[in-house]
């Protein structure tokens, strides 16, 4: 029985399944990266979690953590904004960590500039405040954006820009290239023209061709990629790909430290934001007699207040760990087990031969990434709430996700919710919370469903992990769904 054809998860064959799997993924055979569950997440089989939030948050190795602490233990360290001692040192330590963003994503200095944030959002915050939006300005994204990139259409809109978006279509949820085409075709060459779109969904996993950067910015388009889902498992050389802004968030590249992103932005688009206000930090003069300031040049007008300057060694960290990994053993390994995980979730049938479940995005691994998004179904086509789904696997211990993903765009579409559903939304309701949403679309008689559930994999999954996932999905087949 070869592993496309494996129905019975039973975990007494776990050896069995795994070495088929391993027959059927070759690439997937890496002696360094066996040894690294046990050696950096051996808390994971301790504790009997089985992980598959990578999209949400990566995981820390515990050499992240000894090298952090160490560094942080075996000096004294002020804050940055100072010629002092403990401020050099530390001014010194950031600037290390700076450099090496550079090194790691090949990016030149003298094209690029690194600002750190708070987080990937934090980085589209300042894109979207400081672009210089107007009458006759232009803002165009997909439809399966980050809520962080959707908000940016907020101060389009508050300035009096354009606002478009270009659709995915179902069931890939792949960029519908002619209606894109046609809407860079678009641009105005006598105002700006900001062109959004994520290197992978982090709804579906698609990966979207970084070509595009180039042939927007012909078009006079200035190019933001997100790739906070992206960057954890793939090579983002910025010597070959050249978006005008990139947004990042470390945590969810190697778990730790939380709370520092980046935002990547070439100098010439920069030097075109126009920040609202400024804060401590990103200014040389400032006075309140002569109601005036002098803004700082570069990153360091973009960096508000203090830095999180004791945690960003630890990005240095967590980059070279990395690195020491190997991106592309990361990657081989996460679409192995995506392939694999895919294949199986297809071969999940009810005795009557109806699928288990629906996937939202590829079915195969061509262009996407080590995320899947899906929804259950019992043998009368009726689907599984996704918070029972959630709910039952928290009793056997699964960590995945489930809702919209702050990626409305592509749940809408997925889960085929039309837009007068949701401008009924909105008109009869002044507010309402995500539960008060569901509840409102589950009463509909042509929306079956206002939320999925998400599994992904990352650097320390093994195939132990995606194998009991499958045992927990097959305990669904021939179950119905109240």
């Amino acid at each position: 029985m070869t592993i496309t054809q494996q129905t019975d998860y039973d975990l007494a064959r776990l050896d069995d399944a795994f070495a088929a799997f391993r027959a059927a993924h070759p690439e997937f055979d890496n002696a360094e990266l066996e040894k690294l569950r046990a050696s950096e997440y051996s808390r994971l089989d301790r504790l009997n979690h089985i992980y598959l939030d990578y999209t949400g948050g990566g995981l820390y190795s515990e050499t992240q953590l000894r090298q952090h602490q160490s560094l942080l233990l075996e000096g004294v360290y002020g804050n940055p904004h100072s010629g002092n001692p403990t401020s050099l040192a530390m001014t010194r330590l950031d600037e290390d960590a700076r450099r090496y963003i550079f090194q790691f994503f090949n990016a030149d200095p003298a094209e690029y500039v690194v600002i750190f944030t708070s987080n990937a959002s934090g980085a589209l915050k300042h894109v979207g405040e400081s672009y210089p939006f107007e009458p006759g300005a232009n803002y165009l994204l997909t439809f399966d954006n980050h809520n962080s990139v959707n908000g940016i259409r907020e101060f389009a809109r508050a300035k009096g820009a354009t606002v478009m978006y270009s659709p995915v279509v179902p069931p890939d949820l792949r960029i519908d290239e002619a209606r894109l085409r046609e809407n860079l075709d678009h641009a105005n060459p006598n105002s700006h023209n900001l062109f959004a779109y994520p290197a992978q969904s982090n709804f579906s996993g698609v990966q979207h061709s970084l070509e595009w950067i180039e042939i927007a910015r012909a078009k006079g388009w200035d190019v933001l990629v997100d790739c906070a889902a992206f960057a954890p498992t793939n090579y983002l050389d910025l010597s070959q790909w050249k978006p005008d802004f990139i947004s990042l968030s470390f945590y969810k590249i190697f778990g730790y430290p939380t709370g520092v992103g980046a935002l990547i932005a070439r100098r010439p688009a920069l030097q075109k934001l126009r920040r609202p206000w400024f804060a401590g930090g990103t200014i040389h003069v400032a006075s309140v007699q002569a109601g005036n300031h002098y803004l700082a040049d570069g990153e360091a007008a973009f960096e508000d207040g203090t830095i999180d300057y004791l945690n960003l060694p630890a990005v240095e960290i967590g980059l070279k760990f990395l690195l020491s990994v190997g991106i592309e053993n990361i990657h081989h390994r996460v679409m192995a087990l995506t392939d694999w995980l895919l294949k199986g979730l297809l071969s999940l049938r009810h005795s009557n031969g109806k699928p288990l479940v629906t996937i939202y995005g590829p079915t195969d691994t061509t262009q996407r990434g080590g995320t899947i998004a899906l929804n259950f179904y019992d043998a009368n086509g009726k689907i599984f709430d996704f918070r029972l789904i959630e709910s039952l696997a928290n009793q056997h211990n699964i960590s995945l996700r489930t809702g919209c993903f702050c990626n409305p765009g592509a749940g809408e579409l997925a889960l085929n919710i039309s837009a007068e559903d949701m401008r009924a939304i909105f008109e009869e309701h002044d507010r309402m919370t995500f539960a008060q949403f569901v509840e409102a679309m589950t009463q509909k008689g042509d929306v079956e469903a206002a939320g999925a559930v998400r599994v992904s994999v990352g650097i320390a999954t093994n195939f132990a992990d995606v194998y009991r996932f499958m045992h927990f999905a097959q305990t669904f087949v021939d179950k119905k769904s109240d």
